[in-house]
């Protein structure tokens, strides 16, 4: 790592400021946005299309900005952007160091009790609208992974590498991804879900330190987006929970808040280390995450009002 971290090319620590707040900014913007053109009943498509082009393009527009005003302006040599067929390969091995990852800090969250809320909840009830899913897929798998590390393993680390050692830089960046997709509609559930894809985005940055660019974990990203999809959409996610639940002879639906259980049996199965739960929440942690959560968790609700037939195509911007 430490010969990688000597050869990556460093940009000012505002350029690393800069790319948080544009990008922290245009998610929260993009869902207001959604917010106020909503009543229109536009195709569910436009509205997943508004909110990537608001939430992600200023992103695209900041990383060209600090490479012309800081770095050389060459963006590729600048931010690590250089693509090698290698990246194909290194991508799956990274995306399972993300899943490790991911598994690990969910038992640790789920074992403190730490509140955790899924952002897909509802999604496989909108499979049926294939637009909508294009559409969703085109987002999550597409763009949200280029830009995502284009700015948090791309500006932000070399940004915060002209300040810090690497293994702190590693770190930061890491928590920074995390915090970046908290949403007030979570509540109190955004602290397990910041802590689950802080440690995603540890090991995609373990990644790229090692490496030296971001094509493998943007190979990595949209593999980790992609599956998670696969998995909800068509209810695999949710017959895996099922087939669980039934080899340990009782019934557990765990909703919307991953901490929250109601079972069936006499047995006391919310107890903290009680293995069956604990085995069940781990599994839908690792089903049920996906970072680009602007897009689905605002999209789910509106998908499903507007398969309803709802006539207003209002989103709920409860928890379900």
């Amino acid at each position: 790592m430490a010969e990688h971290a000597r050869a990556t090319p460093t940009l000012p620590v505002v350029a690393a400021v800069g790319a948080m707040a544009v990008l922290t900014g245009s998610l929260i913007v993009s869902k207001y946005l959604l917010d106020a053109v909503v009543d229109f009943g536009w195709p569910v498509a436009v509205y997943v299309a508004l909110l990537a082009t608001i939430g992600y393009g200023p992103s695209l527009w900041w990383c060209r900005f600090a490479s012309r005003r800081w770095g050389t302006g060459a963006l590729g040599p600048d931010i690590g952007l250089t693509l090698r067929l290698a990246d194909v390969g290194w991508g799956p091995v990274i995306w399972l160091g993300a899943i490790a990852a991911q598994v690990a800090v969910g038992a640790i969250v789920v074992a403190l009790g730490v509140p955790l809320v899924g952002n897909t909840e509802g999604l496989e009830e909108i499979s049926a609208d294939r637009t909508y899913v294009v559409s969703l897929v085109i987002t999550a798998v597409i763009a949200a992974p280029i830009v995502e590390e284009m700015v948090f393993r791309g500006v932000v680390m070399r940004g915060l590498r002209s300040r810090m050692p690497m293994l702190a830089v590693v770190v930061v960046q890491g928590l920074l991804f995390g915090v970046a997709h908290v949403d007030p509609v979570r509540g109190v559930g955004n602290i397990g879900l910041v802590l689950v894809l802080s440690g995603v985005g540890i090991a995609f940055g373990v990644a790229v330190a090692l490496l030296g660019r971001i094509g493998p974990s943007i190979v990595a990203h949209a593999i980790f987006n992609g599956a998670v999809l696969l998995l909800v959409l068509t209810g695999v996610a949710d017959r895996l929970q099922d087939e669980a639940s039934a080899s340990v002879g009782e019934r557990i639906d765990v909703v919307d808040q991953a901490d929250v259980a109601e079972s069936g049996g006499d047995c006391d199965a919310d107890m903290p280390g009680s293995p069956s739960l604990g085995r069940q929440l781990v599994n839908r942690a690792q089903g049920d995450r996906v970072e680009h959560a602007d897009v689905v968790e605002r999209g789910d609700r509106l998908g499903v009002d507007h398969l309803r037939g709802g006539c207003d195509h209002r989103v709920d911007a409860r928890p379900t």
